[in-house]
């Protein structure tokens, strides 16, 4: 795996307290969103009017799992700590979208090792630079029987045993799982790892994006400063604008 010298490797302190804390509050408004939603969510004049909000905010939400979850994979969300990274993970990815902590894991770590070429599970070697035929090959590589089963399961509890409302579940729940993937691609994958006229600065084949700090958090939890999380990947996401001010 690709490391910049590790000099600059330092634990910061308290950065498992930090890291769980916001893991933790993340969880918790994701949950509140998500029952709220799926559940108690009326269609009335004011409801349709804040569904748009309700199914951004829902979106932002998912792919903050999906970024804790990418912190549990390199360790960096509890340093030292794997049992409790390895936990974490598990947790967020199945409530994300059922997938597999655990599957996923030598992928992602693949993906350090050769990034940007034919054995890097999340690039297409074949249409380097278009963004559907892309998405579609990374979505049904991650995106398997097991998850469907799981959804699949979880979507006929919710419906046939605690009685949600069918809208709800579809919109305020599939809705944004769908747009979570497309943003966590488009931001976290096609934008730094694309093939485009500038070439890249090393074999990390990562270009970060220029967003100001606010602007970083809404599209990705930062994971847009992607040369800066390929080269120090022991990092957490909210620790990236740092690196990329220095």
């Amino acid at each position: 795996m690709h490391h910049a010298a590790t000099s600059d490797r330092a634990v910061l302190p308290r950065q498992a307290v930090i890291g769980v804390a916001l893991a933790g509050a993340l969880v918790v408004a994701w949950a509140i969103c998500h029952v709220y939603g799926v559940f108690f969510h009326r269609w009335t004049p004011l409801g349709i009017a804040a569904a748009p909000v309700l199914i951004a905010l829902q979106c932002w939400l998912n792919v903050g799992l999906f970024i804790v979850a990418h912190d549990c994979m390199h360790g960096s969300l509890a340093p030292g700590r794997p049992g409790l990274n390895r936990a974490v993970g598990r947790l967020v990815l199945f409530l994300y979208a059922g997938f597999a902590y655990d599957r996923l894991l030598p992928k992602h770590h693949a993906h350090h090792r050769a990034p940007g070429t034919v054995d890097d599970p999340d690039f297409d070697a074949d249409h380097p630079d278009r963004f559907w035929p892309w998405y579609r090959r990374f979505f049904l590589r991650y995106f398997g029987w097991r998850e469907f089963a799981v959804l699949a399961a979880l979507l006929w509890t919710y419906l046939l045993a605690l009685g949600a409302p069918p809208l709800n579940a579809a919109l305020l729940w599939g809705v944004p799982a769908i747009l979570s993937s497309l943003q966590l691609f488009y931001f976290g994958t096609y934008l730094p790892h694309r093939r485009a006229d500038e070439p890249f600065a090393d074999d990390h084949r990562a270009r970060s994006n220029d967003y100001p700090v606010l602007w970083s958090l809404l599209t990705c939890f930062h994971f847009g400063y992607h040369h800066e999380h390929h080269r120090r990947p022991w990092l957490s996401w909210w620790q990236l604008p740092g690196a990329r001010a220095r």
